[in-house]
C-alpha cells in the first residue's frame, strides 16, 4: 500500500490557475512556513527567508515585477522564497538549543562554525549556491506542504531578481529563488505532466 505522502508526491501538479476569493488566513500561512522550514540546510543554517505577499497591493507590487503572471495576484498568496548568504557566526545561536539539549557538543558546534567559515567566508560563487540550494530546499518543502493541506501550488522563476530585490527592500544578502503561488485551484489546470522513464535518470553504481 502506497504511503499517503508519496501519493501526494504522485499528484502534485504545478498550478496555473487559482480560485481569486481564496483567502489565507495569517495562522495557515504560518503553518505553511513552519513545515517549510523543516527542510534541510547545510550546518543547519537555516538560510533562508519567506515573504508572504497576501494583501492585493503587495500581490500586485509583484506581479509588475514578476512578467504580469496572473496567478501571482490570483493565488490567496505568492511566497517569495530567498536564500541568504551563509553567515557562519549565525551559528552558535542556530546550534544552541541542539547543544542545551545534549545531541551536541560545544567543541562540535565550534567545528561546524569553522568549517562554515572556511568553506563560505572567502568563496562567493560557493556562498551564492548555498543560497540557492537552501532556497530550493524550502520551497520544495512549502510546495509539498500545501499539497498535504488541500491547497494547490505553483513556483516561478519567471521574475526579474533586481525588481524584486528593489521592490521589497531585501538586503545584499538576501537572493531571491523562486516564487510560490499557494491557493485554492480553479477549474483548468493540467495534471501532472509526463514524466521521464528511470532508464533515462538514474544510474544505480
Amino acid at each position: 500500500m502506497t504511503h499517503p505522502a508519496l501519493t501526494l508526491i504522485e499528484q502534485r501538479a504545478s498550478a496555473n490557475r487559482f480560485d481569486p476569493t481564496h483567502v489565507l488566513q495569517s495562522e495557515e500561512i504560518e503553518s505553511l512556513i513552519r513545515f517549510a522550514t523543516r527542510a534541510p540546510t547545510a550546518y543547519n543554517l537555516q538560510n533562508w527567508r519567506f515573504i508572504a505577499a497576501r494583501t492585493p497591493q503587495a500581490k500586485a507590487r509583484l506581479r509588475q515585477v514578476a512578467h504580469n503572471q496572473p496567478k501571482v495576484t490570483e493565488a490567496a498568496v505568492t511566497f517569495i522564497v530567498c536564500g541568504l548568504l551563509p553567515d557562519h557566526d549565525a551559528l552558535s545561536e542556530r546550534l544552541r538549543p541542539f547543544m542545551e539539549a545534549g545531541f551536541m557538543s560545544p567543541d562540535t558546534a565550534a567545528g561546524w562554525r569553522e568549517g562554515a567559515r572556511l568553506q563560505y567566508a572567502d568563496d562567493p560563487r560557493t556562498a551564492r549556491d548555498e543560497a540557492v540550494r537552501s532556497a530550493a530546499f524550502g520551497a520544495a518543502t512549502l510546495i509539498h506542504a500545501a499539497e498535504a493541506q488541500g491547497l494547490v501550488s505553483g513556483p516561478m522563476v519567471g521574475f526579474d531578481p533586481e525588481g524584486v530585490a528593489r521592490e521589497f527592500d531585501l538586503k545584499p544578502h538576501e537572493v531571491p529563488v523562486v516564487l510560490v503561488a499557494v491557493g485554492r485551484a480553479a477549474p483548468g489546470n493540467w495534471p501532472q505532466k509526463p514524466r521521464r522513464p528511470l532508464a533515462e535518470v538514474l544510474d544505480i553504481l
